[in-house]
């Protein structure tokens, strides 16, 4: 193996320090919650492509307010990341969710939260469904070329009238012949402008919510497609969209003019789409949940490691007893979501529905992450305050765990409906 072997970590600042797994975990240990000694050599393989192929370029693709989707989708394919859970008779290695957990973690290591989504849509988002009930002619055609890195997916959900509200989108699909008519449109599509294909969410009758739903794969270059880049820094046009973080991800919104592609894209059953991508969102969830637990490692440590070295009032800033109470309680929430996290991805390989768990993973992910990282921004001051800060963009991109995926308010209506709490009439 040619490639180096140190992964430039999330938070650092001007000089390398030693990456960590976790607080309380070493090298040596024969034990851990979830992982074995294999777990470890893939673990150690994509941290050395991390450091190789993404991070000395994750500040240039920030400033370009895009990642060069094929590109690496293509290296990562060649590696055998992108389909470590997926179906070995269509080129993934057939391993189980603990494995793409693993690979959610080790991409907190990257220096921006844009590239584990985009990474992510690839591998927990967009193609769950079609690997589990998709065709043998679907999974042919598209989900092998994506797991070897020849084609990229996004996931076509959200639309702007529907975010988290998956039940209210209004895009539909209607039987014409051998083909379904599309029309409507999605927003905040990650890899939209670079996708070889969508994996889309429309209404294909008009039935109860939760039952007329369909997931049908949808060829990107198909006529009736445009799109419209979302910006991140600065809007180019009067009018345009600008969002405030994730800025090498590209995001789109996604115009679907009569756009007409064959029944066979139809995965699985017409009417089980709703089912499907409540499905899809579990991992989604898990992923989501668990990219953010190094992230937030990293970044109360090169806090600690900021605040020894600063001096203020003939001291260090760490020498402030209430600074290292708030570390240390910073420490104790990223822990108590990493043992959630564990016990629900646990019980997912068990064959168990995790929808309760993975909401409060999620959840718990993204109330942990406004906590850390708002934290640990305080006590760099001016520092942290900077636009080339790492603690600042850490801190807006990973303000989207409590909105993307599902906002906050949507995971605690599934838990207290879970509980048994909730008396809203099923629609």
């Amino acid at each position: 193996d040619t490639m180096i072997s140190h992964s430039v970590r999330f938070f650092t600042r001007q000089k390398p320090q030693k990456a960590i797994t976790s607080f309380f975990s070493t090298k040596k240990s024969t034990f851990h919650d979830l992982y074995t000694e294999d777990h470890d050599a893939i673990a150690r393989s994509l941290k050395t492509f991390i450091d190789r192929e993404i991070n000395p370029h994750v500040s240039q693709w920030e400033k370009d307010e895009i990642w060069p989707g094929k590109e690496l989708a293509r290296k990562m394919g060649q590696a055998g990341f992108l389909g470590l859970t997926k179906p070995v008779e269509y080129g993934g290695s057939g391993l189980d969710y603990s494995y793409s957990l693993l690979m959610s973690e080790e991409m907190g290591t990257i220096n921006c939260g844009g590239l584990p989504m985009a990474i992510g849509v690839i591998t927990d988002m967009s193609t769950p469904a079609l690997a589990k009930h998709g065709s043998d002619f679907l999974k042919r055609t598209y989900l092998q070329p994506t797991i070897m890195g020849e084609l990229l997916p996004c996931l076509g959900v959200s639309e702007p009238g529907a975010g988290s509200d998956v039940a209210g989108i209004q895009t539909t699909a209607v039987k014409d012949g051998s083909d379904y008519v599309i029309n409507g449109g999605k927003m905040w599509i990650t890899n939209g402008l670079q996708a070889d294909w969508m994996c889309l969410l429309a209404n294909t009758s008009d039935g109860p919510a939760h039952a007329n739903k369909s997931l049908i794969v949808v060829p990107m270059d198909t006529p009736g497609i445009s799109t419209n880049k979302i910006h991140k820094i600065v809007c180019n046009t009067i009018g345009s969209l600008c969002i405030m973080g994730m800025r090498s991800s590209d995001t789109a919104q996604i115009f679907l003019d009569n756009v007409r592609v064959p029944q066979s894209h139809l995965i699985g059953e017409e009417g089980k789409g709703f089912v499907y991508q409540m499905e899809q969102f579990q991992e989604e969830r898990l992923f989501c949940a668990g990219n953010v637990l190094k992230s937030l490692d990293i970044c109360i440590q090169d806090t600690i490691d900021y605040t020894r070295s600063r001096k203020a009032f003939n001291a260090t800033l760490l020498d402030n007893q209430y600074i290292q109470y708030r570390l240390g309680e910073m420490q104790t929430e990223v822990e108590c979501l990493r043992a959630l996290v564990y016990r629900a991805t646990n019980r997912y390989i068990n064959g168990e529905d995790v929808t309760l768990l993975a909401s409060m993973s999620k959840l718990k992910a993204g109330r942990v992450c406004r906590e850390v990282t708002d934290g640990c921004l305080q006590f760099w001051g001016g520092m942290g305050y900077s636009e080339d800060s790492l603690i600042s963009r850490a801190n807006r991109d990973l303000r989207l765990n409590s909105i993307g995926g599902g906002a906050d308010e949507v995971m605690l209506s599934i838990i207290a409906k879970l509980m048994g709490m909730s008396s809203r009439a099923k629609r």
